[in-house]
């Protein structure tokens, strides 16, 4: 699972040198968060409808399919995660697996392992990398009257590494494939699991409220 995870302060220019987007940095907000969480807004990168360029959006945490037409608070099950093996027959995610596949910039993933409360809190990150994507997917829904744009992220079984801490890993492609997996919408080539380490961080990530730097020192 990947319920929360971090950015760091990465410019516009930045993904722009990577990836080659299209258009500019305008009504993007990229400034560094440490407790991304659910519901909340951030960017993703998605190949622009209608085109074969890749672009950078705001979107919402949580998928909210094309067909929704109920308030968005009866909307009462988590889509922030969706299985990369069963996606394609889930109503919620079909259609979106089918056409939608989008990266999700993070520089690193909260997971916690234990047991059920006593669970002790980890960061994991891409080695040498100041971020790095993971796979997910996207849709537009009219909730309300008003065009709402969500993603999910899709999660995968984990490699030896991962199944340290968590049953189940974001799907992270290797650097140098990204564009590659949106254009077949599969994963391509995962992140070597050699490249991945983790380190321990306090208990205050656990809450949604709290956030800064500080937040991913290891302890």
């Amino acid at each position: 699972m990947c319920g929360r995870f971090f950015r760091h302060g990465v410019t516009w220019a930045e993904y722009h040198d990577a990836l080659n987007l299209f258009g500019t940095e305008e009504g993007l907000e990229l400034d560094a968060g440490y407790n991304i969480a659910p519901t909340q807004t951030a960017p993703i990168i998605r190949i622009k409808p209608d085109s074969n360029d890749l672009e950078m959006i705001l979107a919402r945490w949580g998928l909210i399919p094309s067909w929704w037409n109920k308030p968005k608070s009866e909307l009462n099950f988590a889509t922030f995660n969706a299985r990369i093996e069963t996606a394609a027959e889930k109503p919620m995610y079909r259609g979106a697996f089918k056409r939608q596949w989008c990266l999700v910039p993070a520089s690193g993933i909260y997971e916690w392992t234990g047991p059920k409360g006593n669970k002790t809190p980890y960061a994991i990150s891409v080695r040498n990398r100041r971020w790095f994507c993971m796979l997910g997917l996207w849709d537009e829904a009219t909730v309300e009257g008003k065009r709402v744009t969500s993603f999910t992220i899709l999660t995968t079984q984990p490699n030896d590494f991962w199944s340290k801490i968590h049953n189940r890993m974001a799907v992270i492609p290797n650097w140098g494939t990204y564009r590659q997996c949106l254009e077949t919408r599969s994963l391509v080539d995962p992140v070597d699991e050699a490249d991945l380490y983790a380190w321990q961080v306090g208990p205050d990530v656990g809450k949604v409220r709290n956030q800064g730097e500080g937040l991913i020192a290891e302890v």
